[in-house]
């Protein structure tokens, strides 16, 4: 019946264009979620209460003016904020994703577009990495084992974008560089 078979054809048609809205609304949903391809972190900067950078890592091609600079613009930014205020700050034409641990302020500086809480919780990832390489981290581990320090971030983070979030994997890395000292 060629009635039918239109009707068939119809139904069909409005099933297929229903699912492909529900794949289309799914990855616009997946979109917005996780960071934009090109996003990336620009630098990452452990500092202390005083302004002290414990650790600068670049991702992107700055003069040491400007690198001074920012360091000390990202401090005065980050420092002055109460414990009420988010741990994100527009800065530039980035933005600060930041958590701070005891004395020590964590800050990344990544593209307004990304997605803080996966930031947050890349510096967090971090955070607990770094306390269990050093079994309780404090400031004094970051300042001697510096090196250490810059092994860990370049096993988790590579060219401004994260590189692995698993803690055991970077830690079985971490134990492997460390029997070739």
């Amino acid at each position: 019946h060629p009635v039918a078979a239109e009707l068939w054809k119809q139904w069909y048609q409005r099933r297929v264009r229903g699912i492909q809205f529900q794949i289309f609304a799914a990855c616009v949903h997946l979109c917005n979620f996780f960071p934009h391809p090109n996003g990336m972190i620009r630098f990452m900067l452990i500092q202390n209460r005083a302004g002290k950078t414990r650790l600068a890592k670049w991702y992107m091609s700055f003069d040491d003016e400007e690198k001074q600079k920012l360091i000390e613009e990202v401090h005065a930014c980050v420092t002055v904020r109460d414990a009420k205020h988010t741990n994100f700050v527009e800065f530039r034409n980035y933005k600060i994703v930041y958590r701070r641990y005891a004395g020590l302020y964590f800050c990344m500086c990544v593209d307004v577009h990304d997605n803080n809480l996966m930031y947050l919780e890349a510096i967090h990832n971090f955070v607990e990495v770094l306390n269990e390489y050093f079994h309780n981290v404090c400031e004094l581990d970051l300042v001697f084992n510096f090196y250490k320090v810059y092994a860990v971030v370049d096993e988790m983070f590579l060219a401004g974008e994260l590189r692995e979030t698993s803690q055991n994997k970077v830690l079985r890395q971490l134990g492997a560089l460390n029997q070739l000292e």
